[in-house]
């Protein structure tokens, strides 16, 4: 018998666990690894070295640099001096304009030349810089699958790690196609739908549920035409890092019926996606009837929006053998339970069913 209630459920959807950033962690310039800074699992900061690659042909490219502009510095010098000289010429007369803008040129061709070398010395000593692998951000250290004397470089397959930032935490879950609009239609709009979406729970891979609620945060534009299912994101803050990036779990949207009527998802059969139960009539006839249940649910009841009342009896238990019109011999819930487990004491004490 249909009674209408205040319900509370939760509708749960599988979900993935990702720091707010993973950074993969890889090379710019190539080497052997002489150097481990850390361990998988530990806590960096932003700026600390993690890895050093040998240096050796890097230190050496440096002081090759730095010769080099030397060398132009010290052309450019004489260069300045015989342009001089030949300006005093061509003040006398002794040479012609050609010869001295000749000497200009050359000495701005120098100048250019300084400013390559400039340029290589400034690469050389950034590749230097960068034998010595740094943290781009404050997180937590993946796994590490090199170790002391691996050849990598940044076209390796493998980064040398990740890096996560884990104080905040995103939780992508997915809908289908058919639940999100459900959700929009009812509540104006995706933007409305996310802003009266109410804080979520997070259920953990172990059945515990972590201590902070959520906040569904987006929703992806585009909708997977592989799964028909669109993605969403929620928030959670992680300062005590229990949850880690790649974890798994499930989130759980709760919902607030008033005065609702609840319904055992076993007493209803889908017929071309659409829900139908069978109603109680006079002369314990049954009638199957079209309901409407929202798309929230807890996976073992639904709140029906219509197409039944309080007061009504419907049936819970056999429906898949049930017709329209057909008389049965109805019982309640109650009574139902203590046959079954009069039936189970019977067995147990070796009787047959209808034994005395």
């Amino acid at each position: 018998t249909l009674q209408p209630k205040d319900v509370e459920l939760n509708t749960a959807y599988p979900a993935t666990i990702k720091g707010m950033q993973d950074i993969e962690i890889r090379p710019k310039v190539s080497g052997y690894l002489t150097q481990l800074l850390v361990d998988e699992g530990a806590t960096v900061r932003k700026g600390q070295p993690l890895f050093k690659i040998d240096d050796v042909q890097y230190r050496a490219a440096v002081n090759q640099a730095i010769a080099s502009v030397n060398v132009v510095k010290a052309n450019i010098n004489t260069q300045k001096l015989t342009v001089e000289n030949k300006k005093m010429l061509h003040a006398k007369q002794i040479i012609s304009d050609y010869d001295l803008q000749t000497a200009i040129n050359q000495l701005a061709s120098l100048e250019a030349q300084l400013q390559q070398a400039e340029a290589a010395l400034q690469s050389a000593r950034d590749n230097l810089r960068y034998c010595t692998v740094t943290s781009p951000g404050d997180g937590v250290v993946g796994v590490i699958p090199y170790r002391v004397g691996s050849l990598v470089s940044a076209s390796s397959a493998q980064p040398l790690t990740t890096v996560s930032s884990i104080n905040e935490m995103y939780v992508y879950f997915s809908m289908t196609e058919k639940q999100l609009l459900t959700l929009t239609r009812t509540q104006g709009g995706v933007s409305t739908a996310l802003g009266n979406m109410p804080a979520v729970t997070l259920k953990l891979a172990d059945g515990s549920e972590f201590s902070k609620s959520g906040v569904v945060s987006t929703v992806s534009g585009v909708i997977d035409p592989n799964t028909g299912a669109v993605q969403m994101r929620a928030t959670f803050d992680n300062a005590g890092h229990v949850l880690r990036s790649g974890g798994t779990g499930s989130i759980l949207i709760p919902t607030h019926a008033e005065n609702a009527i609840i319904i055992p998802q076993k007493a209803t059969y889908e017929i071309q996606n659409k829900k139908f139960v069978y109603v109680l009539g006079a002369g314990n006839k049954v009638q199957s009837r079209e309901i409407e249940v929202l798309v929230q649910n807890d996976g073992q009841n639904y709140v029906v929006s219509s197409g039944l009342k309080a007061g009504e009896k419907i049936v819970v238990d056999g429906v898949n053998k049930l017709k329209n019109d057909m008389v049965i011999t109805p019982i309640t819930p109650q009574q139902a339970a203590a046959a079954e487990k009069k039936a189970k004491q019977a067995l147990k004490d070796g009787k047959m069913p209808g034994q005395d």
